[in-house]
């Protein structure tokens, strides 16, 4: 399981980052990571056009309900509408999306004034895409049925380097191929989310109705 950039309790049992799996809903998860550099969470959460006034201070509860509510979702008491959890470690901030209530189409937003972003979606159908973007500018979009090893020269330093660090999941690992968890793996170890959520537990955390 070559995955340099995440130790082995970092990761799921699919090669998923061990923390969105567990804040993720355990049916068919169908959800959105974005990350940005130099923007504080309250301040993410409002470009991708969610209410400050609806904000709150979110400790995550021990268990989930039930396979299709989320951790996010748990915490705010609520069975329908998305829940978006936000938390920053060092210089990146992440918002986590439980219902893919916001997409690619926000990246550009949240990358403005030199900022850069990225931006995964996994679906219930088991597609993947990356969007990475600085100062408004689209640089990389990737898809999961994109053949990476020929993209991989053509992109940004600090993606590629962060591909390196996703690596290849999976004991049938070969040269070119990749798994369906690779996308959500490269941009969490862009932002330096290889982490448990326990580490999650110890930072402060927002959470929010959305839509």
């Amino acid at each position: 399981m070559p995955t340099p950039g995440f130790p082995p309790n970092a990761l799921d049992s699919r090669g998923d980052p061990i923390w969105i799996s567990e804040v993720a809903s355990d049916e068919d998860p169908n959800h959105t990571l974005h990350v940005v550099n130099g923007l504080e969470p309250a301040e993410a959460l409002e470009t991708l056009g969610a209410k400050p006034r609806l904000f709150q201070p979110c400790e995550l509860p021990d268990r989930k309900p039930d396979r299709w509510t989320s951790l996010p979702a748990a915490a705010l008491g609520t069975e329908s509408g998305a829940a978006l959890l936000a938390g920053r470690i060092g210089e990146w901030t992440f918002v986590y999306d439980d219902s893919m209530a916001t997409d690619h189409e926000n990246t550009p937003s949240l990358s403005a004034n030199g900022r850069s972003a990225a931006t995964s979606m996994f679906s219930i159908y088991a597609d993947a895409s990356l969007n990475y973007v600085v100062n408004s500018e689209q640089l990389a979009w990737i898809d999961i049925h994109d053949n990476l090893e020929a993209d991989l020269p053509g992109m940004p330093a600090d993606l590629r380097a962060a591909f390196d660090a996703a690596g290849v999941f999976g004991p049938d690992a070969e040269p070119g191929k990749h798994d369906d968890a690779i996308l959500m793996r490269a941009v969490c170890a862009l932002a330096g989310l290889t982490c448990t959520l326990s580490d999650l537990r110890r930072i402060p955390l927002l959470v929010t109705a959305f839509g």
